[in-house]
């Protein structure tokens, strides 16, 4: 495996941490008994999207442009990607980067937002990590998802 396609790997692996990252802690504020923050859930769901299509970015050796707009990310995936369709739903996530995390900005999120948040972020985050997956292993075999942090027991935790 050459130098560069590690580098590569490694930087989608830390896309996809940090991603995981932001699913999880919005997974698990959702189980809150009260005072849950639902804007908060909402805007690492966002993140954990934002993430996820990055480091798919990366991957693809596609340049994008450090923005929280999921919209612009997904126009930028190579066409043939073959879940572009389901990701569609993510675009409604684009306003939760900005608007649940600036006083003045900021509006009301529900608990079912924020449900649909999570829930639309874990299908994407499954649909990009699968398709991510796929590809590490036919350009290098099992070998090749450790520097995702992946392997036959983690790629679905």
């Amino acid at each position: 495996m050459s130098d560069s396609t590690d580098a590569v790997y490694a930087r989608v692996g830390k896309w996809l941490l940090h991603a995981r990252d932001d699913i999880l802690l919005a997974r698990n504020a959702l189980t809150m008994k009260s005072s849950c923050p639902y804007r908060l859930v909402a805007y690492h769901a966002q993140q954990c999207a934002e993430k996820c299509l990055k480091a798919y970015l990366v991957l693809s050796g596609i340049d994008f442009p450090y923005s929280h707009n999921l919209s612009r990310l997904i126009e930028l995936c190579p066409a043939d990607t073959a879940w572009l369709d389901e990701a569609d739903s993510a675009v409604d996530l684009t306003p939760y980067a900005v608007t649940t995390r600036y006083p003045g900005r900021d509006e009301p999120v529900t608990r079912q937002e924020a449900a649909t948040a999570v829930k639309v972020a874990g299908e994407l985050e499954t649909l990009v990590r699968r398709d991510i997956t796929a590809r590490v292993r036919r350009a290098r075999g099992q070998a090749g998802l450790s520097h995702l942090g992946l392997g036959p027991d983690k790629e679905n935790t």
